[in-house]
């Protein structure tokens, strides 16, 4: 079976966690430590603490399974929408959970349904979002040992999904993440990668442009980006997600998330 369990590990540059703390490069995706300013108890609850994935479910009816950029773009979403959820911040139901499950490793796990085991998902607390036909329901993190019954019978391999056709360029102002050209990734993969993508960019806005962003409905666009423009991608100072290489590909860089003109305006760094 593949695995479309990922962890992201964070740039090294300038991505900064929910807590406004700046992540450390490492290979096992950990939040950074005391010598970066992170205070030595709170370092000690994320070692000891229990680990938390976040769950998404995408929907593969047999007969209409969605375009894989659709799918992508619908992921990458969802993660945002339980990001900026009411539930998810603050003293919301979900609240703890979120932060529990951003101060150790942001693992995503993708999986598929259809029919039954798809009604039966959407029964479970958590949020369906959808593309122009794609549906991913993504749900509050759980313990990586303690999956709802109705999550962990679904599968992880299978998500083989194609773009009938090209998906054309970027919508012109929205933000865009892109796609390392170089790797091959089931769409679940991708999926995760992708919304890993989305989180850092959140990380790095402001209250007031997140706002702007969660009104316009996230707007967004995934693409695979040209070979020529990869290495200028990863080198221009935007959230970079560089995979811990546990499953599918080896470490590396995987998705550039370039802010939009009109909505997630992410900095980049200034080059010399």
């Amino acid at each position: 079976m593949t695995s479309t369990e990922t962890t992201d590990r964070p740039g090294e540059q300038r991505q900064h966690g929910p807590h406004g703390r700046a992540p450390e490069a490492r290979t096992d995706g950990a939040r950074p430590d005391a010598q970066q300013g992170v205070r030595e108890e709170d370092q000690e609850r994320a070692e000891t603490a229990p680990e938390y994935v976040l769950p998404l479910v995408v929907r593969l009816e047999r007969d209409a399974p969605p375009a894989r950029t659709d799918a992508l773009e619908a992921a990458a979403r969802a993660v945002l929408v339980l990001l900026s959820d009411e539930r998810a911040t603050g003293a919301g139901a979900w609240a703890q959970v979120v932060r529990d499950w951003q101060d150790h490793r942001i693992r995503k796990v993708v999986r598929r349904a259809r029919g039954a085991e798809w009604r039966r998902a959407a029964a479970l607390p958590g949020i369906t979002v959808t593309g122009r036909e794609a549906e991913v329901r993504v749900f509050p993190p759980v313990p990586l040992d303690g999956w709802p019954k109705d999550l962990a019978r679904l599968q992880v391999s299978g998500t083989e999904l194609d773009d009938p056709q090209e998906p054309g360029e970027p919508a012109a102002g929205a933000p865009v993440l892109w796609i390392n050209p170089g790797l091959e990734m089931t769409a679940g993969k991708a999926m995760a990668q992708v919304g890993h993508g989305a989180q850092l960019a959140w990380w790095e806005l402001s209250a007031a442009d997140r706002d702007a962003w969660r009104a316009a409905g996230f707007p967004l666009t995934v693409r695979t980006a040209e070979p020529a423009a990869w290495a200028a991608l990863i080198d221009s100072g935007l959230p970079v997600v560089r995979d811990a290489g546990f499953t599918e590909i080896a470490p590396g860089e995987t998705v550039v998330a370039e802010g939009g003109e009109r909505y997630c305006p992410l900095p980049r760094l200034r080059q010399p």
